[in-house]
């Protein structure tokens, strides 16, 4: 644990990618096997399951530092995290624990089904023999919450330069479906197994966001465009007549969508497709808020079937024929996937082509943009003809170029502290509009939250605004005298019971602070449904 500890203060401590690198692969080079396997889970988000949940360990955190729960509290709303508070509320004392990490993990795993009494011995018994940091990391480890500045991408590079393997080879390894607590790190990373490749996906290629105009891409001719569809990435995988569904995620969705195993023995073995999962209802693509339906859902009953169907929408062959054809130009790969689509065409089933934009300039490709709206699409993308399908996000093949957002200005009516560097700031935000009542009398409603968009100069302003403005308190969020005016962007927008508002919006930010404008100047909630097509 004293070894994993000292790495995550590493990779905590700066922002730079190559120093990031270079303790991670210090790390791969010196940890057992068996510690490899248990930190590239972590990293890759494959922890156990919460073995404690967080009322007790605020709990039993209080009564070990023996201080009174008011002040836990009050130190947890300022600290803004619950595992950083704990280090620092117990005491460090003179004992230390030479347990490896995955002995701990393994002690964590076996935690979830031990009594309440035997759990708070066991926390703690190991919050008094670990330092400040070690406490921190391993209470992380209990909670689940682990967050650090680190993608896989950097894990696996990594672990490539430590292992002396191909980067690419080494991230198809780590997709799919294995368990920390059951694989070694022969198994997982050295051994080569035909068995473990029939359910796994390729590693995802992602695009970067256009800079400027597309026109700087050059001559238009060597560019293929589509629109990006809303909804899950996924890769869809048919071998030896069975069927994965995996999300970029590296989540196996197989059992969400029961209707995509119609795919078997129309789509031939040694297939794999890349493209979205969309909501289809009465033969149209949804939004997303129809899609959030089906998504967290153990089971999927008939009801909702019939309520929320999907369909893929593919716009990339990975590999066909049992080849891996990634290596293939794009154009190749899209003549191959096109004549498959055309060879099973007569087959009534949930997957559709997701078709080209023809185009011979980029204003032409400009018009095209303007009704991605219309189209149910988030925008365009742009891939060069010859390009191969690469690994995670790299620069100058594949371009998304999105629509501009949806804006409506919106009042700041509650705020919330913000996480990591800014856990002593207000920097979560809850924000209304307006709306007559029953009465005929303007109200402010939320619509949203946002927590980005700001510099860390106006965080502060604002910050220091909402201190001096707070009306009540709600454990760490305060409501704030209606007076500051935000321009709100969101990338679209749903009807949708869940919301007081009665409308949902995607991926709402903060574009700017609207000094110019009153309160009374802000959009109302018809505005915002107005904009609903």
């Amino acid at each position: 644990m004293k070894n994993f500890a000292e790495l995550i203060k590493a990779l905590d401590s700066s922002n730079k990618t190559s120093v990031k690198v270079d303790a991670l692969t210090k790390y791969f080079i010196n940890a057992s096997n068996e510690d490899k396997v248990w930190t590239i889970a972590i990293l890759s988000h494959r922890r156990p399951p919460r073995p404690v949940n967080t009322t007790l360990l605020r709990l039993w955190a209080n009564e070990l530092a023996n201080i009174p729960l008011w002040l836990f509290e009050e130190s947890y709303h300022i600290v803004g995290d619950l595992a950083e508070t704990i280090a620092l509320i117990i005491p460090t004392t003179k004992e230390h624990s030479d347990k490896s990490l995955t002995e701990y993990l393994q002690e964590i795993i076996a935690l979830k089904k031990k009594t309440d009494i035997e759990k708070k011995e066991y926390l703690h018994e190991n919050w008094l023999a670990l330092n400040y940091y070690e406490r921190f990391v391993f209470t992380k480890l209990i909670t689940g919450s682990f967050r650090i500045g680190v993608s896989q991408k950097l894990m696996t590079r990594a672990l490539s330069k430590a292992e002396n393997i191909d980067e690419d080879s080494l991230a198809h390894k780590l997709m799919g479906d294995w368990n920390p607590n059951t694989i070694t790190f022969q198994e997982l990373i050295l051994d080569e197994k035909n068995s473990d490749y029939l359910s796994k996906p390729f590693p995802f290629y992602l695009a970067y966001p256009i800079e400027g105009e597309p026109s700087s891409l050059g001559n238009p001719e060597d560019w293929s465009a589509e629109h990006k569809w809303d909804g899950i990435r996924s890769q869809t995988i048919i071998r030896d007549n069975e069927i994965f569904i995996w999300s970029r995620g590296e989540e196996l969705v197989t059992d969400k969508y029961p209707e995509f195993a119609s795919f078997i023995g129309i789509i031939p073995d040694g297939t794999v497709i890349d493209g979205e999962i969309l909501p289809y209802i009465e033969n149209e693509i949804g939004t997303f808020n129809d899609l959030q339906t089906r998504i967290g859902r153990k089971t999927v009953s008939v009801a909702i079937l019939k309520k929320s169907p999907v369909i893929i929408k593919a716009y990339d062959l990975l590999e066909w024929k049992g080849q891996d054809i990634r290596n293939l130009p794009f154009e190749e790969r899209r003549i191959l996937l096109e004549q498959l689509f055309e060879d099973i065409k007569h087959h009534d089933i949930p997957l559709q082509l997701s078709e080209r934009v023809k185009f011979s300039s980029w204003e032409e490709l400009t018009e095209e943009r303007l009704r991605s709206r219309e189209m149910k699409s988030e925008g365009l993308m742009i891939k060069r003809k010859d390009s191969p399908y690469l690994v995670g996000r790299k620069k100058g093949d594949w371009w998304k170029w999105k629509i501009e957002p949806l804006v409506i200005d919106a009042v700041l009516t509650y705020a919330m502290r913000g996480h990591g560097r800014r856990s002593n700031l207000f920097t979560d935000y809850t924000f209304a509009l307006w709306q007559n009542n029953e009465k005929n009398e303007r109200e402010l409603v939320t619509f949203a939250k946002a927590y980005s968009g700001l510099t860390d100069a106006e965080f502060r302003m604002v910050d220091d605004w909402i201190k001096k403005n707070t009306l009540e308190r709600f454990g760490p969020v305060r409501s704030v005298t209606p007076q500051l005016v935000f321009e709100i962007g969101f990338e679209g927008i749903a009807l949708s019971k869940r919301h007081k508002s009665g409308i949902a919006t995607r991926f709402p930010r903060i574009l700017r602070w609207r000094h110019d404008k009153k309160i009374d100047e802000a959009n109302s909630i018809e505005d915002l449904k107005s904009m609903i097509l």
